[in-house]
């Protein structure tokens, strides 16, 4: 891809296990996973999404907002995201590299700027001036940037993780969301159908 580092290439290839495409298991959640809201909320919410999956970048951008507003910010809801890599996977692996080096505080700012610019990346092909753009804007400099998507330690966690995702969980496709450890969607999921789950989630405590 041009513009990218080969090296990021090379090792989030080789990581990235053969995956299905944008929209085709209970999680724990871990020290490495992303959340929002409070963790003792009785209904527990995990996204396996990925950066380059447009299904993910239209939930983000679409219905997300409506449902941190009703659900996270109120407490009802402890959310979790975790990371998966769908093609091209250097463009995800970078995002995601570029969201954890801006800081845990800045984590789904940055992510929601990517999703945001996805159809700009993709349109022009400047995946990296677009991730650069970002990056800059949540403080980093180029330097820091660079530096950041090619650190083969942070390419393997992520790799890892994925892995992990994909052998315990069993996720072919992103996005897919699990309410209280269990699978309800895979695909894009609107407003009225987490209404719906989460209602039937509560119901049963």
């Amino acid at each position: 891809m041009p513009n990218f580092s080969r090296r990021l290439l090379v090792v989030a290839v080789m990581g990235a296990l053969a995956l299905a495409g944008c929209s085709k298991g209970g999680a724990k959640t871990d020290a490495a996973d992303m959340t929002l809201g409070d963790p003792k909320a009785p209904v527990q919410i995990t996204e396996y999404a990925s950066a380059s999956c447009v299904h993910c970048a239209k939930f983000n951008n679409e219905v997300f907002p409506a449902f941190k507003a009703k659900y996270i910010d109120t407490g009802k809801v402890h959310y979790t995201f975790k990371e998966f890599l769908t093609p091209p996977v250097e463009v995800a692996a970078a995002a995601f590299l570029t969201a954890r080096c801006a800081g845990k505080d800045k984590y789904f700012s940055v992510l929601d700027a990517v999703f945001q610019s996805q159809e700009e990346m993709f349109t022009t092909g400047d995946m990296r001036g677009v991730l650069l753009r970002v990056a800059q804007s949540s403080g980093m400099t180029e330097q820091q940037f660079n530096a950041c998507i090619t650190d083969e330690a942070a390419l393997k966690a992520l790799n890892d993780r994925v892995e992990k995702a994909s052998k315990e969980q069993k996720i072919t496709s992103t996005p897919t969301f699990q309410i209280n450890g269990k699978t309800f969607k895979e695909g894009e999921a609107t407003l009225a159908e987490f209404d719906a789950a989460i209602a039937a989630a509560q119901a049963k405590k």
